[in-house]
């Protein structure tokens, strides 16, 4: 698996004020962090970016750049660390091309399974019938 990563000079971290819980501290000091990514201006291979603007993440906007919030820890280093691995993460999810798909054919086991799940199916909504009174 090819591993490309990502230069922390083409990243831009801003510290923000987490959201939630956490008394009075939350109120007082900027421990979350946003991370912004700029895809298209970032030094990864062409096919590296263009996979990654075609997946359909709503964290990657219009303008192609990719918004990530860390604010599961305590400390703003922690929350940094979190950021750039999770966007290692998703980096890394793209690195591969996927696979080309190849299309198959049905066994004859699974058609005859098939065909008679449909019957015991046919037979049985049959007997669902009016009686006839004779």
């Amino acid at each position: 698996m090819l591993k490309f990563l990502v230069d922390e000079r083409e990243v831009e971290l801003s510290a923000i004020r987490a959201q939630g819980a956490g008394g009075q501290n939350v109120n007082k000091v900027s421990s979350a962090v946003h991370l912004r990514f700029d895809i298209a201006a970032s030094s990864l291979p062409d096919e590296i970016k263009e996979r990654l603007l075609c997946l359909s993440d709503s964290r990657i906007t219009q303008e192609g750049v990719l918004v990530l919030k860390a604010q599961q820890h305590r400390t703003q280093e922690m929350n940094r660390a979190d950021a750039l691995a999770r966007l290692q993460q998703v980096i890394d999810g793209v690195s591969n091309p996927p696979k080309p798909r190849r299309a198959t054919k049905p066994s004859y086991g699974s058609k005859q399974r098939r065909l008679e799940s449909k019957s015991q199916r046919s037979a049985t909504k049959e007997l669902r019938g009016k009686v006839n009174k004779d």
